[in-house]
């Protein structure tokens, strides 16, 4: 009788320096899958070195004409792409593109969403239109960073600000400037990630972290959750080395609860986004004291390890991640 199981892969690694973390990811989402009702496999990017991890520990060359693989001799197709990589080329829209071709559906947003969000810049300018609350920014092309007026930034931005790549993951490259003279070492570092580079004012506030996701019969917002670190901000060490607090939900009101909450399900639909997204926001005070949501960036491909935000909010929720991970999937057939 012929195998009814769906099968399904995890594509994971990438081309950026969270191809690691994205392994990690990988791992998680294969522990989480229903290993009763599908065939999970990973599946390794790294550059045009694609390679699927058997159940016998070896692993068999993708064929990149219809994402199929030989094992055993016998010929075997994938019917569902589960995405993780974080940065290119799974968070851009590259690898979107290519399932677009032949056909496979997967579990992000299209390839013009993930284009859109994976440019921190253009996503700013773009969610503004919307009334999306963002902080002011600037963008610098490689090239043109000898052009830059550092006083006309810190006149702009104020100090501190933000020095980040504006096309790459936001782990890697991301520096606190805390006076003019320190632009320049933090353009230099972002430009080793990224050819375009975004200077953002600072945001002083509650960080908070919230996931998302749709399908035909349901929305479901996942409680926030509060980041805390003694660093600088939230960076490499603080995400993956256990320096930072992580508190599901967010120690804050039940009204600002809910206008993250509303304001990360508007996100979703500007976007027609597909799959979980993940909205990283900053809770800033306005002129009167009141909390004021503001957007910090979207994430399409989030951390899915035991202890990433999206699974502590799925526990939060009183969910299993394993009937979410189900319903995304069966949403694309």
């Amino acid at each position: 009788m012929k195998n009814l199981k769906r099968t399904i892969a995890i594509v994971c690694g990438g081309d950026s320096s969270e191809h690691d973390v994205s392994l990690r990811s990988a791992q998680g989402l294969y522990s989480f899958f229903d290993k009763e009702r599908y065939n999970i496999f990973i599946v390794d990017v790294k550059g045009s070195d694609w390679q699927v991890h058997l159940d016998n520990g070896d692993t068999a060359r993708i064929d990149k004409n219809d994402f199929s693989f030989v094992c055993n001799g016998e010929r075997r197709e994938f019917d569902y792409a589960y995405i993780t990589i974080h940065g290119t080329p799974g968070e851009n829209g590259l690898m979107q593109g290519y399932f677009d071709m032949i056909g496979m559906p997967y579990s992000t947003s299209g390839v013009l969403v993930e284009a859109l969000t994976f440019d921190k810049f253009v996503l700013n300018r773009y969610l503004r239109t919307f009334g999306v609350n963002v902080a002011p920014s600037i963008l610098v092309r490689r090239g043109e960073e000898d052009q830059l007026d550092e006083q006309q930034v810190e006149k702009e931005l104020g100090m501190p600000c933000f020095v980040k790549p504006a096309a790459d993951g936001s782990s890697f490259g991301v520096s606190k400037v805390k006076n003019a003279d320190q632009l320049a070492p933090a353009l230099r570092l972002a430009f080793m990630e990224s050819d375009e580079v975004m200077i953002e004012g600072f945001m002083d506030g509650t960080e908070l972290s919230i996931g998302c996701y749709k399908t035909r019969e349901k929305s479901v917002v996942f409680p926030a959750t509060e980041v805390v670190t003694n660093n600088e901000f939230f960076d490499y060490d603080a995400k993956y080395n256990g320096q930072v607090q992580e508190i599901t939900p967010a120690r804050i009101s039940e009204e600002t609860a809910r206008k993250v909450a509303e304001e990360t399900s508007r996100i979703y639909d500007i976007l027609h986004a597909n799959g979980i997204i993940r909205v990283d926001f900053i809770i800033t005070k306005d002129a009167d004291g009141n909390d004021k949501v503001m957007m910090l960036e979207v994430n399409t491909t989030p951390g899915m390890t035991a202890t990433s935000f999206i699974p502590q909010q799925v526990r939060a929720a009183g969910l299993d991640i394993k009937d979410v991970l189900t319903e995304i999937v069966e949403n694309q057939f």
